[in-house]
């Protein structure tokens, strides 16, 4: 049987929003002690963002070319990042509350934008209800059975200890939900499902893997789908996860092998190799190795899991891609263009548009500055421009992928579909190249081919297309 995906995903230009720092409302009422919006976050200031401030900004979001948004968590919590969960049905009132989603998610929809939502299903909190109880009452409490708990009293704040029960790596304050327990999966379950009745369009799941219950992500796609059968459930998995995307648990996975493949052929003699993103190492590529792991992931996984895989190049949880290639924002652009025209949807991590750099967390969750003066208005364009790019034409978001080129720094392919063929060419290298592209049966009917980003028209000479390429740059050719 062949794998079903959401269609609207192969067209979907998504941006990652970190609540806390993206934009802030005055029309909610702010605490007085927030950290100074400008300056570097730390690990447990809150800056003071808010979901009605994304709603008054979604107007710069669809100039942009966004189509979904996907959050990281909204849901009621003691942290910045919301990863520590009191309240799985209640929207954090520093965020506006449930009314300010409300706001944000019909605002949203009348765009045509998507909005899927961080599950954190794997692990809760000390303020979490259920474990709160259990700190109160011990072992009398009747959700004792809700944790896997070790000892008594539970040891959940003196860090000279670990604590006496399970813990997402060990950590007092995340305690692992006991997902065997019938109750707990009844509960995640209906939360599920209960946002996806208000209207949302999906779930990233937060460390799914961690949940290592027999059955339950089973249950949860189809108590997901049986609402929703186009809502996108998207795994926080940062390496292959071909058992996983079979058509049985996740539709596509956060796809970590592309950021770092971009971050080792585009960040070339930028990238820094000293760090280790997300604990893996950074190796630099020339163009042979990076049409090798184009290769592998295109052919661990089925076509129409390849459409909707979720292609970032920054993320909340690791530098940012401009940090990481030392503030080459050429290097960037090229990675853009490739993201916005290669296989799968694309995402814009929150500022990368405007040059916002970072390093490890939580300095990759700096604050959107919204001072004009302080953004780089001709990266923005170029994004702009890449974005455009993929909504024009349908052979970037669903044509088949044909390798064209692939040595020293010069990497080239092409997307056909019924409607169109285009080609791009990329140089990462700091000399010019003079490429011979033989065109594999891709020939126009008549004329040549157009460079979209230039003025240009380039005829094609026998079976092979002759153009130069500038140090660090790319074109894009229409037949």
């Amino acid at each position: 049987m062949p794998i079903r995906t959401p269609d609207w995903v192969k067209d979907a230009i998504f941006y990652q929003i970190f609540p806390d720092r993206f934009a802030y409302s005055r029309r909610i009422a702010k605490p007085a002690n927030l950290e100074p919006w400008e300056v570097k976050p730390t690990r447990h200031g809150f800056k003071g963002g808010d979901l009605l401030g994304v709603a008054e900004r979604l107007d710069y979001l669809a100039a942009l070319g966004v189509t979904a948004i996907y959050f990281n968590p909204v849901f009621q919590s003691s942290a910045n990042h919301r990863y520590h969960t009191h309240d799985y049905y209640r929207v954090d009132p520093i965020l506006g509350g449930d009314e300010a989603f409300r706001e944000l998610l019909d605002a949203a929809h009348a765009r045509g934008m998507r909005i899927i939502l961080d599950g954190v299903f794997n692990h809760a909190s000390r303020g979490f209800l259920q474990f709160n109880h259990i700190m109160e009452n011990g072992p009398a409490s009747p959700y004792v059975d809700w944790f896997k708990v070790k000892g008594f009293p539970l040891n959940a704040y003196d860090r000279e200890k670990a604590p006496n029960y399970e813990a997402w790596w060990n950590n007092h304050e995340l305690p692992k939900l006991n997902t065997d327990n019938q109750e707990v999966k009844r509960y995640l379950f209906d939360v599920a499902e209960y946002w996806l009745k208000q209207g949302i369009d999906g779930w990233r799941l937060d460390v799914p893997l961690d949940i290592q219950t027999p059955g339950f992500w089973e249950e949860f796609r189809h108590r997901v789908k049986a609402i929703n059968p186009e809502a996108y459930i998207l795994a926080e998995i940062w390496d292959e996860a071909r058992p996983w995307l079979t058509g049985n648990h996740f539709d596509a996975v956060m796809n970590y092998p592309f950021n770092r493949a971009c971050l080792g052929f585009f960040g070339g003699a930028a990238l820094d190799t000293h760090k280790q993103p997300g604990g893996f190492a950074l190796r630099s590529l020339d163009a042979a190795g990076f049409a090798a792991e184009v290769d592998r992931m295109l052919g661990i996984y089925d076509w129409q899991v390849a459409l909707i895989q979720y292609n970032l190049l920054s993320s909340h949880d690791e530098p940012r891609f401009l940090t990481l290639v030392k503030g080459a924002k050429e290097r960037l652009r090229l990675a853009t263009l490739f993201q916005m025209t290669f296989v799968g949807a694309p995402s814009i991590y929150y500022g990368d548009e405007i040059g916002l750099e970072g390093g490890e967390d939580p300095d990759c969750r700096r604050a959107f500055p919204w001072d004009e003066s302080q953004w780089d208005h001709d990266l923005l364009s170029d994004f702009r421009r890449a974005t455009m790019l993929r909504r024009e034409y349908s052979a970037l978001r669903r044509g088949r992928f044909i390798p064209l080129y692939a040595q020293g720094s010069v990497y080239a392919f092409a997307r056909q579909d019924e409607r169109e063929s285009l080609i791009m060419a990329f140089n990462v290298g700091n000399e010019p190249e003079a490429l011979v592209l033989p065109l594999n049966g891709l020939k126009p009917d008549s004329g040549g081919f157009c460079d979209v980003l230039r003025d240009e028209t380039l005829p094609v000479q026998g079976d092979v297309l002759r153009f130069d390429l500038s140090p660090v740059s790319a074109r894009v050719l229409k037949a």
